[in-house]
């Protein structure tokens, strides 16, 4: 088969997706399929063989003036795409989805000529651009989970209706809505991922298939050299607000002071919500900061330096940081909420569930399984066993090439039929 796998940010280390694109290519190389990526800045970093199309952009999104105007060459900055970016980004827009869509959708009839493509599949990007590309070959695109959950976390934390404006103005829901129907095949990565679509994009849970994700459990596994650190770590970005890393600080406060916690994010800023949080429960002394941009080797070792992993997110689509700790030998403690429950298991034998939003409960939870290090052990060894058996990259890859291959069938009936 050959796949052209479209993703607007490719970059692992920009967060899930680009870990998504770079693992799934990679397998369907592996398994023989004929794939390519497509990507915008910045890019993502493939396995030897799997070609690479760059869809370009001026990158202005964030970047203050004068900074956006100092580039090699400034008449890029006078396309009409880029000038839009550029106004629509003053205004706290995110363009990139859009923009990406539309570009290569300026670029396709060159690239469906020379490669042929028998499908798209979408990294959640559901840009207008996709609606063009689909006359001329059926999409699928994966929703991770609706961005709507982000817009809603955020107003959680500050309801004030300039906020409410500002981040209603970011999100692309719009487009994402109309946009999604009306391709081919959604597909998705967990169970409570396929509720929130049906409830936000009205597409009935029964017509999108779940293939969950896999985790590198070569790359992700125990390695005992490393000297333990801290008692809990928390991976992910603590400025998400869903992610609920003011619940574990509020929660580790309450805990005895003997007890530490590791954060690993490389964008914590200095008036950040972490920074806070630590002088308002006074946790100086008890909490490390790894605030570098980490590469994998280094991630798997931040990892190991712990007892357990905490995931107090008030939703996942998927939990990279629950799957990954599983396969380096941790315990995660997470909240009973969205697609953690599929991750970590319910039977108490991988970790420990608590309800999104305790601080006591999670604090509760924390004591008792530090309590007892040899069953934390057992724990950790359960977890990866689990992500073993059920989380495993092969697996993703050949679930959506069944899903492509059901696409292509309704596709050609369709076009029988008319």
């Amino acid at each position: 088969m050959r796949i052209a796998l479209l993703t607007y940010r490719g970059n692992m280390y920009c967060g899930g997706q680009g870990i998504y694109a770079a693992y799934l290519a990679r397998e369907w190389h592996r398994a023989g399929h004929e794939v390519h990526v497509i990507a915008g800045p910045p890019l993502p970093q493939l396995a030897p063989g799997i070609p690479l199309h760059v869809i370009p952009n001026a990158n202005v999104f964030g970047v203050a003036h004068p900074d956006w105007a100092r580039r090699d060459d400034p008449f890029e900055l006078l396309s009409p795409l880029t000038l839009w970016e550029l106004g629509v980004s003053r205004f706290g827009v995110f363009p990139e989805m859009q923009t990406f869509g539309l570009r290569l959708l300026m670029r396709w009839k060159r690239l469906q000529q020379e490669h042929r493509f028998d499908v798209v599949f979408d990294n959640q990007c559901l840009s207008w651009g996709l609606l063009g590309i689909r006359q001329t070959v059926p999409v699928v695109s994966v929703i991770h989970h609706p961005l709507h959950i982000d817009r809603e976390a955020d107003y959680a934390i500050d309801p004030k209706l300039a906020k409410k404006i500002k981040r209603t103005l970011y999100f692309p829901l719009w487009m994402q809505q109309q946009v999604a129907p009306r391709l081919d095949r959604i597909v998705t990565v967990s169970e409570a991922s396929r509720a929130e679509i049906e409830r936000y994009f009205r597409i009935p849970a029964k017509d999108v298939p779940v293939v969950y994700n896999g985790t590198d459990t070569e790359v992700f596994r125990p390695t005992a050299s490393v000297p333990v650190e801290a008692d809990l770590l928390f991976v992910g970005r603590t400025e998400d607000r869903k992610k609920g890393v003011g619940t574990l600080l509020e929660a580790l406060a309450l805990l005895p002071p003997r007890v530490t916690l590791k954060i690993v994010d490389g964008r914590i800023p200095e008036d950040g919500l972490v920074m806070r949080a630590i002088r308002r429960h006074r946790l100086h002394g008890r909490v490390i900061l790894e605030r570098r941009m980490l590469d994998l080797p280094e991630l798997v070792r931040q990892y190991s330096s712990a007892r357990v992993a905490v995931v107090p997110s008030f939703f996942e689509g998927f939990g990279f940081p629950a799957s990954e700790a599983m396969a380096c030998g941790l315990p995660v403690i997470a909240n009973a909420a969205g697609a953690l429950p599929e991750v970590v298991g319910t039977d108490g034998l991988a970790g420990r569930l608590v309800p999104p939003r305790d601080a006591h409960a999670l604090a509760a939870a924390i004591a008792d399984v530090l309590a007892e290090p040899d069953r934390a052990l057992r724990m950790g060894r359960a977890a990866r066993a689990r992500v073993e058996r059920v989380f495993q990259w092969r697996d993703a890859a050949a679930g959506l090439v069944q899903v492509f291959e059901d696409t292509l069938r309704a596709a050609h009936r369709r076009s029988r039929a008319a």
